[in-house]
């Protein structure tokens, strides 16, 4: 065995050899031999394509930032200033921008500590006015805003403007001459798998190009309520936050802005604001250095099969209405909860993500139509936008059912679970396995109605409760905390 072993190996060699020996002898040939035009042409330095023309005219406008102030504690530096929830924090395990942990991570030093980090931006005006994200200029104490530009030439930098819903910033820079620029191009004509290109300071790495295509659009990833993102697979590293995604027309179509990431290095899945949505808000970041958003006043959750069948809506469309807020431009307007948003200004709701934006976009003060489908009938009702608090969404509708235990509510307990008024009955035990126990149904659920009936006793509640025949959907409006939300299920 060890024999055959030996002599196949050497047989492998002897092959290789005698390959390597014939093709000596024929380059040689062939560098003997006059050479024609094409083997003239293979010689020649490789013609510029288009893709190199386009990073020497876009990365002059690429700069590199540095931020270096005092971390504190209590409020670390997190992308887009939102408490994410457990399952969306892989995305920003290691922020794009922030070296240091933003999630108080096991091992955290609680004492503030002097920092330094990383990011990218890009200008987009001659006079030094800089696009980035906000979570590259803000967070630090006393923080110090270091700009380096493509000639290495260094200013400090002032904050003209920023929005930390949309994780946006606008700083500005005195050099004393013009600066290069790069013109803001159109996000919407983006076509899935198009070319883009991204530019900026991965890990410190000055101007690094990556290439790749638009993996998707209109991306929803748990960072809040504006979420819609370009996705790409061009490489973004920790350092690429605010640098530019171009297309190959050399226009920026993106700010970069957050990764997918276990490790924190990339995976191939990088996320962009659109460009579209950042040039609504320059001009409100420039002159007020923040943005003025429309505001309705209710917490709403998405609409599931389930839902939309037990409210006689149809199809699976629309936000439905968790919650009005108490003296806000929805409950002037008569919003009730259980009310299903299925148009707002004319525009169609097809799910409840779309909502914020649009109430977002709509001037202050504005009268609109919303339409609501509520009790299986559609009717319009007309509101006076008002001037955004905090447009509250509920969280992700969850299942529920029977196979529980309740309680009437007692003045003792509903102030124990910051509920108003001792109305409802109080979910005291689950029955393991049970259809609310799968379903996600939590002992401390204030039950306020089933099947669109108030609950207000112990007594009412067993009387809707018990015409729920099997097979049936059960719709249940429960308050957990401080937030109502709905909860459907087949009894």
């Amino acid at each position: 065995m060890l024999r055959n072993t030996f002599r196949s190996t050497s047989m492998k060699t002897l092959g290789v050899g005698a390959l390597l020996l014939a093709s000596f002898v024929l380059f040689s040939g062939l560098a003997r031999q006059p050479l024609d035009a094409s083997t003239k042409a293979a010689t020649d330095p490789r013609p510029v394509n288009g893709i190199v023309k386009l990073v020497k005219a876009v990365s002059p406008a690429v700069v590199n930032i540095t931020t270096k102030g005092v971390s504190m504690p209590a409020s670390w530096s997190r992308p887009f200033g939102h408490s994410l929830p457990e399952e969306w924090r892989k995305f920003f395990e290691n922020s794009p921008f922030s070296m240091p942990n933003p999630f108080n991570m096991p091992g955290t030093p609680r004492a503030p500590r002097r920092t330094q980090s990383y990011g990218s931006g890009v200008i987009i005006d001659s006079k030094g006015l800089i696009l980035t994200n906000h979570h590259v200029v803000a967070g630090r104490k006393n923080a110090t805003i270091t700009v380096t530009l493509s000639d290495q030439n260094e200013f400090e930098a002032t904050i003209i403007g920023m929005d930390e819903k949309t994780d946006l910033a606008l700083i500005q820079i005195n050099a004393g001459y013009d600066l290069p620029t790069v013109p803001l191009g159109d996000s919407e004509t983006l076509e899935i798998g198009e070319g883009v290109l991204a530019i900026g300071n991965p890990f410190g790495l000055d101007r690094t190009v990556t290439s790749g295509i638009v993996s998707a659009k209109g991306r929803r990833i748990g960072a809040g309520p504006y979420d819609n993102f370009i996705q790409t697979d061009a490489s973004i590293n920790p350092g690429n936050s605010g640098g530019p995604l171009i297309n190959h027309r050399g226009e920026v179509v993106g700010v970069n802005t957050a990764i997918y990431s276990r490790g924190g290095g990339n995976v191939g899945i990088g996320f962009a604001i659109p460009i579209n949505l950042v040039k609504e808000l320059l001009p409100q970041l420039q002159s007020d250095g923040r943005v003025t958003r429309g505001w309705l006043g209710v917490a709403f959750q998405k609409m599931t099969p389930l839902l939309a069948e037990s409210l006689s809506v149809g199809e699976s469309r629309g936000a439905l209405v968790a919650e009005v807020l108490p003296d806000t431009p929805a409950a002037k307007a008569g919003f009730e909860s259980g009310d299903v948003i299925v148009a707002f200004d004319g525009t169609p709701i097809k799910e409840s993500g779309d909502l914020p934006m649009i109430v977002a976009r709509t001037p202050v003060g504005k009268e609109v139509g919303v339409k609501v489908v509520r009790d299986g009938k559609e009717r319009t009702l007309t509101v006076s936008i008002g001037k955004l608090q905090e447009e509250v969404v509920a969280a992700p509708e969850q299942g529920t059912g029977l196979g529980l235990t309740v309680r009437e509510l007692t003045p003792d307990a509903a102030k124990k679970l910051s509920v108003k008024k001792a109305e409802g009955v109080v979910v005291t035990e689950i029955k393991p396995g049970s259809p609310a126990d799968v379903a996600g149904l939590r002992k401390g659920d204030v039950i306020l109605e089933v099947n669109r009936n108030p609950v207000k006793s112990l007594s009412a509640y067993d009387r809707v409760v018990k015409d729920i025949k099997k097979g049936q959907n059960a719709l249940f409006l429960v308050q957990r905390g401080e937030t109502t939300r709905f909860f459907v299920a087949k009894s």
